[in-house]
């Protein structure tokens, strides 16, 4: 296929196909069928779809823009500035579909008849503002506005990276649709949700600008940018495979439903899924590497059209997915407190087996320690097999903090925090002194400087992009001691004592901010004591103990505080669950003051051994550069003196022979 006329197709086909899917989705589902009570009218049933597919295709282009020109592109050439203009045309299309949808949502939920009325504005102005559909469209509208003008504005390296964040981050609220929020799972709902949507529009946002770009590559330039966005594609194909099966397992609610219309529509994007996977796998091995001959190049941009296609139906049938009611209907209220506040029924007593069989799975830590360990392994591997070495033991204690992860997120802390103060308390602790200790001692900053390929192209890489993330002023700033210590123990104090704590109970985004901010906050503090990958500044050995026991002595006085508190802290929460089992609340809560003055000291009294070990080394090490030093220094004056001896000899041998 010519290349620009493929520029024209390749979305157009996109575009077309996606549409022919949310139709037969929504007939064959029943997405769009009139509804017996308050019915919208066909124009917002049909138009509603319709605008959400736009809202994902343009979310997708102007998101995997930006992410493959960070990863694939040079900042500062046309190939570059291409990805930022096409981010920027998404951006535009995503703020005016998210209005439209927004509009089209108001009138669906509240069955208002447009006027030129105050009162309709009035209505529609609460709806934006008051309910949460309608913030989170509002949010997603004027996030669209704002990144129209951030792309079309950015041409450089950090402030792409920043628009991109930004763009990621902009999905978020449309993750709060659909039956997500409605069903028992709600949390996992959410969660797989948001991943789902962020991984495909990575996916498919990237191969639109393949095909949108590919006019202002050489085929050299363009071989090495498929290559790395397919290893792009492989991560958010993983993604999407695994989120998707999460939503689709919560929306059937069992196998049994499986051939009912919402099963069937599953189904079919499932059938998709799997086309684009077998179509990627194939391109990536064979046809990339035959694009140097013509016959070779056709047929690979036959194979990314038909791969666009299927993206099609994948993207058509998501949006009919939303509109089509689910086989069983969860309940509207729950029955009881614990299943008012947080979506699930109260868990029964903790008792000693319920520590190893209590699990409820967080799909997006469970990503993050799965990736983390596989790619640090391959890492290592990567070393190992070029002949370079790597420690056994930061191996070891890297896996076994991200095990950690997943035992602290998914296991009986997650399953019982929302009910036990002490529960929260402890994987806290855990969260922000222990796990840090074991993830700081695997280096995976000087591990992956040594195994991911340094690239000489202009581009940024893995490799490019950590080192950068090290070295950068922020960095600098953070992994300061005395900055990285503040940020450890006064984040514990403005966590439990302002709302921060009630945001990360109410709203699982909060959740999530909380294990990161401790997990961040830990390893930067811990980084900054002992850690093996550089940093800019490090105190000397008498200070980081000064600090630690300065630490020591706030982080003690904080359980205290707790501990003395004759007040339930979120009160509303913790003594509203209905919990007729274990401790009283208010006791509940002394006991997680005991946690954080007790065993929260423990993982800095290691910290505190650990640098007195190196402190110690550091002075052995000392000593035998002074030892090596006075040898060197010996040396050389003894062999000063020797020679002194020689020249004194023969000046005497000369002597002697004269006077005879």
């Amino acid at each position: 296929m010519n290349p620009r006329l493929l520029r024209v197709a390749g979305p157009v086909i996109l575009v077309v196909v996606s549409l022919i899917a949310v139709a037969v989705g929504l007939a064959y589902g029943g997405g769009a069928a009139p509804t017996q009570l308050a019915d919208p009218g066909p124009v917002v049933r049909w138009g509603l779809p319709i605008a959400t597919v736009v809202v994902n295709l343009a979310a997708a282009t102007m998101v995997g823009s930006l992410v493959l020109a960070l990863f694939a592109l040079t900042a500062g050439e046309r190939p570059f500035e291409i990805a930022l203009d096409t981010a920027s045309i998404g951006a535009a299309v995503f703020t005016v579909s998210a209005a439209t949808t927004g509009y089209l949502t108001f009138l669906n939920v509240l069955n208002a008849k447009p006027t030129l009325d105050a009162v309709f504005g009035q209505q529609l102005g609460r709806f934006l503002v008051e309910s949460s559909i309608g913030q989170a469209w509002l949010i997603t509208t004027i996030a669209g506005a704002v990144l129209t003008v951030l792309t079309f504005a950015v041409r450089s390296w950090i402030p792409t990276l920043v628009v991109a964040i930004l763009a990621l981050a902009s999905l978020i609220p449309m993750g709060t649709q659909g039956h997500a929020g409605e069903e028992a799972s709600h949390n996992a709902a959410v969660t797989s949700l948001v991943l789902h949507i962020m991984a495909a529009a990575v996916w498919l946002g990237g191969l639109i600008l393949l095909v949108v770009v590919r006019p202002a590559m050489s085929r050299g330039q363009l071989q090495t940018a498929l290559l790395r966005y397919s290893s792009i594609a492989l991560v958010a194909f993983i993604v999407v495979a695994i989120s998707g099966t999460v939503r689709a397992s919560i929306g059937l609610l069992g196998l049994q439903n499986l051939w009912s219309a919402y099963g069937v529509l599953v189904l079919v994007k499932v059938g998709a899924l799997i086309a684009m996977g077998v179509l990627g796998a194939w391109y990536r091995r064979r046809l990339i590497s035959r694009m140097a001959d013509e016959p070779g190049s056709r047929r690979f941009w036959g194979v990314i059209t038909l791969e666009l296609a299927f993206m099609g139906i994948a993207s058509g049938v998501a949006a009919a997915l939303a509109r089509t009611p689910p086989p069983v209907q969860p309940p509207l209220v729950g029955q009881t407190p614990a299943e008012v506040l947080t979506g699930a029924p109260l868990p029964p007593d903790l008792t000693i087996e319920r520590w190893f069989t209590a699990w409820d799975v967080d799909l997006l830590w469970t990503l993050v320690v799965a990736f983390g360990i596989f790619f640090y392994l391959a890492g290592v591997w990567r070393l190992l097999r070029r002949g370079d070495s790597w420690p056994i033991y930061r191996t070891v204690l890297w896996v076994l903090g991200m095990l950690s992860v997943f035992w602290v997120t998914s296991g009986p802390i997650n399953v019982y925090q929302d009910y036990l103060f002490s529960m929260h308390m402890i994987g806290h602790m855990l969260l922000s002194m222990a796990i840090p200790l074991m993830l700081v001692a695997g280096a995976p900053v000087s591990l992956a400087a040594r195994a991911i390929r340094k690239r000489t192209d202009g581009t940024r890489g893995g490799r490019e992009w950590i080192l950068w993330a090290v070295h950068n002023p922020v960095a600098k700033v953070l992994t300061n001691p005395y900055v990285a210590a503040g940020l450890f123990i006064g984040s514990l104090w403005a966590f439990y004592y302002t709302d921060l704590f009630r945001w990360s109970l109410y709203d699982h985004v909060g959740h999530i901010w909380m294990v990161a901010h401790f997990l961040v906050t830990g390893y930067l503090f811990v980084l900054s004591l002992i850690g093996i990958d550089p940093v800019p500044y490090r105190l000397p050995y008498p200070m980081r103990l000064l600090v630690l026991i300065a630490i020591m002595a706030m982080h003690a006085f904080f359980g205290i505080a707790i501990m003395m508190n004759s007040g339930l802290m979120v009160a509303e929460w913790f003594g509203a669950m209905g919990r007729t089992w274990g401790a009283t609340p208010l006791q509940d809560q002394y006991v997680g003051g005991g946690v954080a003055w007790s065993v929260g000291e423990i993982p800095t009294l290691i910290l505190a051994i650990a640098v007195a070990i190196q402190w110690s080394r550091s002075d052995e090490r000392q000593q035998r550069r002074r030892d090596r030093h006075v040898d060197r220094v010996g040396d050389l004056e003894l062999d000063a003196y020797n020679e002194e001896l020689a020249r004194l000899a023969e000046r005497d041998a000369r002597v002697a022979s004269r006077g005879n």
